[in-house]
């Protein structure tokens, strides 16, 4: 018979035994779990597809939609899942994430243009919550619903793609940069497709039957024949980078998922992707490129940074930094990039269009962006955050554990990888459908980790977390609103009297002020041409339009 203490000792780690079994095991999904899962998904669907037809608002026409969606997604998930929420349980990507959105918000005080600051400040916010609704989504059990549906979000955006590759003509799709699909811009569809490819290859290689992997690798094919066609280097770059770093991390994953994949379809499924490339450059298309080898043409100059857009990049970060090292502690201000780097442009500088004003309303780099816009604190906080996230799923490897969390792992340092090599050549978070997709990725594969910190969520705070969200996602939800109904009252006439309501709508629309200016400039009216060359010029201090407006009308 045991002794008092030995009795005691066998009962203190039975209860330990218990304790670490319900950590490891994720609780049973409840209603609201279920409810933020659907919106989820539906708004990864329909963040992809989601655009207008007003064709004078070139970028504005994919981007306000989309955002629309991201703002709505995020709210409803957050209320969802604050719904049943007894506490918050904080880990060091939590605080380094928060910390960077603390900042964004201060950097917006000082902000030039406080209209363009707010516009990217909620479409940070809403991506961060996205991740964090993602991640209660998936530790109630239903990660694998969740990352498959975001999966498939990356191969409808391609497939809209191949459709305008292969001669559909509708007023969604753009000319401009052909093949968009419903992004506009090749580039925005190639990085949304190679962020969701270590998921689509996670969500084929662990189908539990022939026929749902036959259905995945097609998926997997279209979305490679997209990339190919897209000539973006900067996600073929990316899908390079996300290659060698799953295969270099296999091995660990293979031993940790025996019997859960069934790694012999690996040379079926590379064999079926390479089919969908090779079958992309050898059929017709409506794409008209000016080279006679344009992919060739691509491959030759991914790394190449002497001439053309990559010498315009390095051009371009220069100026930046340079502006960035003028505003060291909060930068320029959220979305307000645009506005400020005229002043630092120098001679030549291909950012800048014949009207001097950027091309983009962001420079060519996420992380160029947050530098100059929001500081180098922020910046540094937001890097250390995705690093706590590669070292989360290294540990995650590397740690004897459940197997779909393992898998999950696997992917994560994948789709890490691509993100960090497609901001930096390109605008990718500042974006409203990656800011949706990648971070619920993000969030839907990072494993479990140690706590921080735990808030606990009485009622009353509950109740006022709730009432926040809603309050912030109203507001979002309204901006954007009010900004596609501007868009379509711009458009519904030519005549300045009936546009004026759209200046109203949307206040902060520079295009808009100036539009009106040139039209009471061309009828004499200098009021009101005083009016919306003020406003316009008050949104871009740097921009020649509105000042020539107004020494015309004598100011």
């Amino acid at each position: 018979m045991p002794c008092p203490g030995t009795r005691g000792r066998i009962h203190s780690a039975v209860l330990q035994t218990d304790r670490l079994r319900s950590e490891a095991a994720p609780p049973a999904p409840i209603f609201f779990h279920r409810a933020a899962l659907v919106v989820i998904q539906a708004g990864a669907l329909a963040v992809v597809v989601a655009a207008s037809v007003y064709k004078q608002f070139e970028l504005d026409r994919f981007f306000v939609p989309k955002e629309l969606v991201l703002h709505t997604v995020a709210t409803a998930a957050a209320l969802c899942c604050l719904a049943r929420a007894r506490a918050l349980r904080l880990s060091r990507v939590d605080e380094l994430l928060g910390l960077f959105l603390a900042l964004g918000l201060l950097s917006a005080l000082f902000a030039t243009n406080w209209w363009a600051a707010g516009r990217a400040v909620a479409l940070s916010l809403s991506g961060a919550t996205c991740f964090w609704c993602a991640r209660a989504v998936a530790r109630a059990g239903l990660a694998r619903w969740l990352i498959a549906a975001l999966a498939l979000a990356g191969v409808v955006g391609a497939v809209t793609a191949l459709l305008q590759t292969y001669g559909l003509r509708i007023d969604a799709f753009s000319l401009n940069r052909a093949p968009g699909g419903t992004f506009g811009n090749r580039n925005f569809m190639a990085h949304l497709c190679v962020i969701v490819f270590p998921a689509l290859l996670l969500s084929t290689l662990r189908a539990r039957s022939p026929r749902v992997f036959g259905w995945w690798a097609v998926a997997v094919a279209l979305v490679v024949a997209a990339l190919v066609l897209s000539r973006s280097r900067a996600a073929w770059l990316a899908l390079i980078a996300c290659m060698i770093l799953l295969l270099a991390f296999a091995l660990l994953a293979v031993r940790r998922t025996r019997g859960l994949i069934r790694w012999r379809r690996l040379p079926l499924l590379l064999a079926i992707a390479a089919a969908g490339g090779g079958l992309a450059l050898v059929l017709p298309n409506t794409l008209n490129w000016k080279s006679d080898s344009p992919y060739l043409e691509t491959a030759r100059s991914v790394v190449n940074y002497r001439e053309g857009s990559g010498r315009g990049r390095l051009v371009q970060y220069k100026n930046s930094a340079r502006m960035s090292a003028h505003h060291p502690l909060f930068g320029v201000g959220p979305g307000n990039w645009a506005v400020v780097y005229p002043k630092f442009a120098s001679p030549g500088d291909p950012s800048l269009g014949s009207d001097g004003m950027t091309a983009n309303p962001w420079p060519s780099s996420d992380w160029m962006t947050f530098l100059s816009e929001r500081g180098p604190i922020a910046f540094m906080l937001l890097a250390l955050a995705m690093v706590a996230l590669l070292v989360e799923a290294v540990r995650a490897l590397r740690t004897e554990g459940d197997a779909e969390q393992v898998l999950a792992a696997w992917a994560l340092l994948g789709t890490v990888a691509v993100l960090l090599v497609v901001s930096t050549f390109d605008a990718v978070l500042l974006l409203p459908a990656p800011a949706l997709v990648a971070w619920a990725l993000l969030g839907a594969l990072s494993p479990s980790s140690r706590s921080r910190m735990v808030v606990a969520l009485p009622t009353s705070r509950r109740v006022a977390a709730m009432l926040l969200v809603a309050i912030l996602g109203g507001l979002s939800i309204a901006r954007s609103s009010t900004q596609l109904a501007a868009m379509g009252v711009f458009e519904s006439s030519t005549r300045a009297s009936r546009v004026e309501p759209a200046a109203l709508l949307d206040p902060g629309s520079y295009r808009i002020h100036l539009r009106l200016a040139e039209a009471y400039a061309r009828r004499g009216s200098c009021a009101d041409v005083r009016i919306h060359a003020s406003a316009a010029r008050a949104l871009f201090p740097n921009a020649p339009a509105p000042k020539r407006l107004l020494s015309g009308c004598g100011r």
